[in-house]
């Protein structure tokens, strides 16, 4: 029982709060945006379509890109604003004037209350801005302010009870005074048009002109019709709820219709004859309930200005959005139009209500859970969904498959009674026996998850899997069993990839582009055409859709787009959408689109749905213009330059920002803009949605900033110019130039100078060097004789030592001689002869060695430049003997050479010679020859 009751309460609160009004789409601004003060207390727009509110921080501008705040001039909230000419009129606690754009396109205030300080009653505000031919008139509690900007004189109509608001109608300025009644000012001066009671006890709103007279608007009694002094009831579809909602803003539209802003209970949105269109409040899209201001661009776009925020209303936008703000509903996975009812299929069920009604969406029982998809075949409607497959008749839902979860369901080709589903586990085959459907049988063989797939007429099947990829199968005979099954390896799979049949062909797409399966060789070939949707990384869902009248939808990242056959050739022609994925809130990979009639189309979103029609999708050529231009030098702040004039910046201020804007203000569409710098690029940007570019490190030069703007596939109607020219930096200018060719000329004349005494002096240098050489030259010439000279002295003293030792030798060879013979007279003679002893005696006298040895020894020393006494002096302990044989080594003679000459033995002369290497103190390592040889 318990349970029975959660549920009838479950449903009633699902068809209380999910009212099926489709709304226009509802652009909202937040103070955290626009950052500026919560209240909005008057809207105007400009000849640019530059949108201006009275805020509580100040005059805050949107250029349909950025928010600009310009503080009020006294720090005070601005409670008015309106647009005339070039001029902003703005009006605010004791001060009211006007703003100006600067070249800089920023805006400077003039005041014109300055000029009558004294007569501005204290603490007045002005909360109302009016505009009549010439005059700007600044409504007060207290007084009225007409200002002639011809003659820029300030007239001043007061009140004693206090105005309640002032207003322009029938090309006349009327105004409502307290207890008094409605006037009108005529002359400079105030005229009673009606003190009905009606005026003098409710306060009136807004006064709008008709063709019999004056319809006014009050604040809790509705409207009423003021013709030629006669007071009669409209009657309108709100007026009870009006009534207990207190109006504090109405305009009229340019549909004739009416806005009506309240206090408490939202935006209502009126025909010409008072029907109601839309009741918009914050559970509706608004962002707050209380409408202080309403004001109506030229793009029939309706500002509200909110209590807390800012809000647009797209009231001629071909978009028509259901917001389920109470989450009843649900993310729509899948709709679809059987017998006037629209079905939806979401995360918290089926629900359905008739198509052509506003009535509120019905839960059907049952169906409580995710729904995947809703097909309709031989007059039965099927629900895939996570507990199985119903079949749905009027209000109720059979479950006929509980045994897998349903993705989808296709017809088999010449098979009128049997369906195939794509389930959580493969595969199964729906039967209609007599009237009713039921399971027959799953398909063997095959057991993955088929979200996506399709069979062709020889009962080939091809499923995508997300994480598999894409198989191939053929069914047997009687669709029980999966045969030849095939994994494809390419295409690869991917993230939210899709399978489908288009045109009697079949498509894959996944992130790396669209598939199309050659029937032939049953491979999947890339389409260059339908891919080109993917490029530029638009990619975010590959999910495929074909609609009932054989067109193919794709949703890429920033565009919707869908795809038809040409009427004249088999060639596909591509139609784009700009409206971006981030702002339709659809669930990547389940975006769902369903055909209602010839031109209507609903997407389902995380949040309700929208429905777009086709043939009113019309997008008007926007002008884009530049909004600033602002350079700054490196870690200096950012200067905003003037854009009506060619810029002129110097060198170091070379990093360029350009910002630009479109006015558009429909939510679903966003302005692309390209653009170029002529000078650096050569070709056009891709378009983007980016409203600034920023140039970096700018060369010097002059260049031509351009940008354009397209929406959707319209046209740009404009090029926006900015031609500026960074100079160039001091050391480059024409003066610096001319100072270089003066100070280079004074340098070639120093140096040539400089280089004429450089190699004069380098001549002389070469003259003396070569002077220098010469001498060395001749020197070198001296030493060569000398050189020879003292080898040919070298040659004659080598030459007369060795006639020295031939003459040594000689003499030693005589003496052997002399000897000998001696020795022989004496052995075969008697030596008692006296001619014998005569003979030996003259021997004697010529082998005389002190003889001998003075003559060599003169000889000696005259050849060898007295080796003799060089020797003694460095010895002086040697003995003549010692001399003798230092003598006898010079000339380099053996010891056994030596002997002879001495008169003694070789063994005596090797004792001399050690002897005398002790008396000259010879190391051990050093030669006694090589000693003596060397003095």
């Amino acid at each position: 029982m318990h349970r029975n009751v959660t549920l009838i309460f479950f449903i009633f609160i699902i068809s209380f709060f999910s009212t099926a009004q489709q709304l226009p789409p509802i652009v909202k601004y937040s103070s955290s945006i626009y950052n500026a003060g919560n209240q909005n207390w008057m809207i105007s727009q400009d000849k640019n379509q530059f949108l201006f509110f009275a805020n509580n921080d100040g005059l805050l501008e949107f250029n349909g890109s950025n928010w600009t705040l310009y503080k009020s001039p006294n720090e005070t909230i601005i409670r008015s604003v309106k647009v005339v000419g070039d001029k902003i009129y703005t009006g605010c606690y004791m001060e009211f004037g006007f703003w100006t754009r600067e070249a800089n396109k920023s805006l400077k205030y003039t005041s014109l209350s300055a000029k009558i300080k004294n007569q501005i009653i204290d603490d007045e505000q002005f909360w109302n801005i009016l505009q009549y031919e010439q005059w700007v008139i600044f409504q007060s509690l207290h007084q009225i302010y007409i200002y002639d900007s011809k003659t820029q004189k300030i007239r001043i109509i007061p009140s004693k009870n206090g105005i309640l608001k002032a207003f322009e109608a029938n090309n006349s300025i009327y105004f409502q005074l307290v207890n008094e009644g409605l006037f009108e000012i005529e002359n400079g001066k105030q005229k009673l048009i009606s003190n009905h009671p009606v005026f003098k006890t409710n306060k009136i709103v807004s006064v709008f002109s008709t063709d019999e007279g004056l319809l006014l608007q009050t604040q809790f009694n509705g409207f009423y019709k003021l013709s030629s002094g006669n007071l009669s009831k409209f009657t309108t579809e709100v007026d009870a709820e009006i009534a207990s909602s207190s109006v504090y803003s109405s305009i009229r539209l340019s549909n004739r219709g009416f806005a009506i802003g309240t206090v408490s209970n939202g935006v209502f949105i009126l025909s010409e004859d008072g029907k109601k269109k839309y009741h918009l409040t914050q559970n509706k899209g608004l962002s707050n309930n209380t409408a202080l201001s309403l004001f109506e661009d030229v793009d029939e776009n309706l500002w509200i200005g909110l209590d807390n925020g800012i809000n647009c209303i797209n009231l001629q936008s071909p978009i028509k959005s259901f917001s389920d703000d109470t989450g009843m509903l649900g993310t729509v996975y899948t709709s679809l139009l059987y017998k006037d009812n629209l079905y939806v299929g979401t995360n918290q069920g089926l629900f359905f209500k008739k198509a052509s009604s506003e009535n509120p969406f019905q839960f059907i029982k049952g169906t409580k859970g995710q729904v995947w998809s809703i097909f309709e075949h031989d007059a039965t409607l099927f629900c895939g969904h996570d507990s199985g497959t119903f079949v749905i008749t009027n209000t109720t839902a059979q479950l006929i498959f509980s045994n897998s979860g349903t993705w989808k369901f296709e017809t088999i080709p010449n098979q009128p009674n049997l369906l195939l589903q794509g389930n959580y586990y493969g595969i199964s085959v729906l039967q209609k026996i007599g009237n009713q459907w039921q399971f027959k049988n799953k398909i063997s063989g095959f057991d993955y998850s088929s979200k996506y797939f399709e069979i062709n007429t020889s009962s080939e099947v091809y499923v995508s899997h997300e994480y598999k990829g894409v198989f191939r199968f053929q069914l047997d005979n009687s669709f029980s069993k999966a045969m030849q099954i095939f994994a494809y390896k390419t295409p690869t799979k991917g993230k939210n990839a899709s399978l489908t049949k288009f045109n009697s062909d079949i498509y894959y797409a996944n992130k790396e582009g669209i598939f199309k399966l050659n029937i032939k060789t049953k491979q999947f070939e890339k389409d260059k055409t339908l891919s080109a949707v993917f490029e530029k990384d638009e990619y975010t869902s590959g999910k495929l859709i074909v609609d009932n009248s054989n067109k193919l939808w794709l949703f890429s990242k920033n565009y919707i787009h869908y795809f038809s056959l040409s009427k004249l050739s088999n060639q596909l022609k591509e139609n784009i959408i700009p409206i971006p994925a981030s702002l339709t809130n659809s669930m990547l990979g389940y975006e769902n689109i369903t055909q209602l009639s010839n031109a209507t189309y609903l997407i389902g979103t995380t949040d309700g749905f929208y429905t777009i029609n086709l043939n009113d999708l019309r997008f008007k050529n926007y002008r884009v213009s530049i909004t600033a231009v602002s350079v700054n030098k490196l870690d200096e702040k950012i200067s905003n330059h003037p854009i009506s004039l060619e810029g002129d910046f110097s060198h170091s201020e070379n990093n360029v920002t350009f910002s630009y804007t479109v006015p558009e203000y429909n939510k679903y569409i966003n302005a692309e803009y390209q653009y170029v710098l002529e000078g650096l690029q050569d070709q056009w940007s891709e378009w983007s949605a980016k409203t600034s570019t920023n140039f970096k490190n700018l060369p010097s030069g002059t260049y031509v900033f351009k940008v354009r703007a397209k929406i959707a596939n319209s046209k740009p109607e404009n090029i926006a110019v900015y031609t500026f020219t960074i100079n160039k930096p001091w050391y480059a200018t024409n003066l610096a130039v001319f100072l270089y060719c003066v100070l280079g000329c004074i340098s070639a004349i120093y140096i040539h100078k400089t280089y004429k005494k450089y190699y004069r002096e380098k001549e002389q240098k070469l003259i003396e060097e070569n002077n220098l050489l010469l001498e060395i030259a001749a020197l070198e010439n001296n030493q060569q004789l000398m050189r020879l000279k003292n080898e040919q002295l070298s040659q004659d003293v080598d030459s007369k030592n060795k006639e020295l030792a031939v003459s040594t030798m000689s003499l030693l060879k005589k003496n052997e001689l002399l000897s000998l013979i001696k020795e022989d007279l004496k052995n075969n003679t008697d030596e008692g002869s006296k001619s014998i002893k005569s003979v030996i005696s003259t021997i004697n006298k010529n082998i005389n060695e002190e003889d001998t040895w003075t003559v060599f020894k003169e000889a000696f020393d005259n050849a060898d430049n007295n080796f003799l006494k060089k020797v003694k002096q460095a010895h002086a302990s040697l003995t003549p003997n010692d001399l003798r044989l230092c003598a006898y080594l010079r000339l380099n003679l053996s010891s056994k050479e030596i002997a002879p000459l001495l008169n003694i033995s070789v063994r005596s002369v090797e004792i001399k010679r050690y002897r005398l290497r002790k008396k000259m103190d010879l190391p051990h390592e050093k030669g006694l020859v090589e000693y003596i040889l060397s003095f």
